[in-house]
Formats: C-alpha cells, sequence, structure tokens
C-alpha cells in the first residue's frame, strides 16, 4: 500500500463519513506509537487499557467521530457499566477515557471532551 491509498477519499482534512474511508484512515494507526503516546501521558498500558482503546475505535469505524465528548462518554459509560462505568473508565484515564483514550487511540478528540470536573488529574 502507498502513502497515496491511505488518503481519505471524501475528504482529507477531516475523517470521512464512509466506512471504507475510516477503516483506511484507522490503518495509520500502531501500538508502539499508542504505547509511545501512553507513557508521554504517565501510562503503562495493560489488557483493560487496550479493550477501551480497542472499543473507541470500533466505534470511531462503525459510526464516526462522536458529535461531542459527552456523546462517547456516555457510550463507555454504558459499555464498561459491568466494570464499574465512569469510576473505572477514569482510574485507567485519569486525564479523561474520551480526550486521553482518543489520543492514545489515535483518534481525533471530540469536542467538549476536557472533563475536569471527575476525577481529572488535568
Amino acid at each position: 500500500m502507498n502513502e497515496h491509498d491511505k488518503t481519505i477519499i471524501n475528504d482529507p482534512q477531516t475523517s470521512s463519513p464512509r466506512r471504507e474511508d475510516r477503516l483506511i484512515e484507522l490503518s495509520n494507526w500502531n501500538r508502539e506509537e499508542a504505547e509511545q503516546i501512553a507513557a508521554e501521558e504517565g501510562l503503562v498500558m495493560n489488557e483493560s487499557h487496550w479493550q477501551v482503546v480497542e472499543f473507541l475505535r470500533n466505534y470511531y469505524l462503525e459510526n464516526g467521530k462522536a458529535e461531542s465528548g459527552r456523546e462517547l462518554a456516555g457510550v463507555l459509560n454504558e459499555s464498561f457499566k459491568n466494570k464499574g462505568g465512569r469510576v473505572y473508565l477514569y482510574t485507567l484515564f485519569p486525564q479523561g477515557p474520551v480526550s486521553q483514550g482518543c489520543r492514545i487511540a489515535g483518534l481525533q478528540v471530540p469536542a467538549y471532551a476536557e472533563d475536569k470536573s471527575f476525577g481529572s488529574s488535568m
């Protein structure tokens, strides 16, 4: 695959509404880069972290970019409620499961994702 093949077809400046284009966009990410970003943010990734990162990437692939951080936080809370929901997610990502999780997952952080009011170390 050459560099041209990785270009988003509909709009190279933003996430494409087409799943096929998002799949190409997601191929530009790898775990090594994610671990480096996590380390820079003071995290050591474990299987629980990777579950959240994979969830975020799969959510993006299937739904595109979330309209807001609040929307994505709600989806995360619901999806991980059996492990403790929001409280559990903040133990994994103290700078915010949406903002820090998206950065590590190689995704654009949605608007209004910075929530400094709940367990955040920012």
